[in-house]
């Protein structure tokens, strides 16, 4: 797991000195166009006064050497970033594993522990390199799949993790309306350190041959790369095999050790609950 907190790192005399500029050369940019007060004086407006918004700032060591220091403020605005480019909406940034409701059913506890223990121990399954560093929650619709899955990846990209956001429906609405850019999103979508797609084959009985054909293109160079994904699907690994077995044989392998299938119950949907559980 990346650290939020960076170590001290030291750059030669020629790095020192060219960061200083760039710094000494952005403060008067930003003084040039400061705020102005009511009594006509000037204010700096950072919103990190220690380093003036450079994540970083010029120090001397203990035995009176210049570094470079990196500011606390770093790793909150790396998350910041992180989540602006994962797609993930406001609203889904706040799901969170306690924010969700333990009276639920017991399969829907089972993917509650299981989501829990993929997020505690993601570090050591990346560390592994192994292929089967996935996670999978599947079956009844309204049980919580999409917060569990949220939860994680807000975990990880707090702790400098990066996430992609790929709802199914609304994603593929998106790449049709937009052809010019298909290759582009499509190498996004395999080369994003961690890939969350939600309500994978949802919307048709049958998926199209041009899903199809892109979700193999994802899932493959992922599973060629051991890159970690997570999927949340009304559908079993079984009826995701009869829609394509190369794809539902490679996501079965990837998160065979962290997959959860909720049983098609009615009592399990809680958005039909009079008790209303936040799911």
């Amino acid at each position: 797991m990346k650290s939020i907190k960076q170590a001290t790192k030291e750059f030669d005399m020629e790095e020192i000195r060219r960061r200083a500029a760039e710094a000494r050369k952005k403060a008067r940019l930003r003084s040039s166009t400061s705020d102005t007060k009511r009594d006509g004086s000037h204010q700096n407006s950072y919103r990190c006064p220690k380093c003036k918004d450079e994540e970083g700032f010029l120090t001397r060591s203990e035995d009176g050497a210049e570094i470079w220091r990196i500011c606390d403020c770093k790793g909150a605005r790396r998350s910041e970033r992180l989540f602006k480019s994962s797609s993930i909406t406001e609203k889904f940034q706040q799901k969170s594993f306690n924010s969700f409701s333990l009276n639920v059913d017991p399969g829907v506890l089972s993917a509650y522990h299981c989501a829990k223990e993929y997020a505690k121990t993601f570090g050591d399954l990346i560390k592994s390199k192994e292929k089967n560093n996935g996670i999978a929650l599947l079956g009844q619709v309204g049980s919580g799949k999409t917060h569990l899955l949220m939860a994680i990846a807000n975990h990880l990209i707090r702790h400098g993790v990066q996430v992609v956001y790929f709802p199914w429906v609304e994603g593929f609405n998106e790449i049709k309306d937009n052809l010019s850019l298909l290759d582009e999103r499509i190498q996004q979508l395999q080369k994003a350190e961690v890939l969350y797609i939600d309500d994978v084959f949802k919307g048709r009985s049958r998926p199209t041959e041009f899903q199809i054909e892109q979700l193999f293109a994802i899932v493959n160079y992922r599973y060629l790369e051991g890159k970690p994904i997570m999927i949340s699907s009304e559908k079993t690994m079984n009826e995701m095999c009869e829609f394509d077995q190369a794809i539902g044989s490679r996501i079965s392998e990837m998160c065979e050790n962290f997959t959860v299938v909720i049983d098609r119950e009615m009592t399990s949907n809680y958005r039909l609950r009079k008790d209303k559980v936040v799911l």
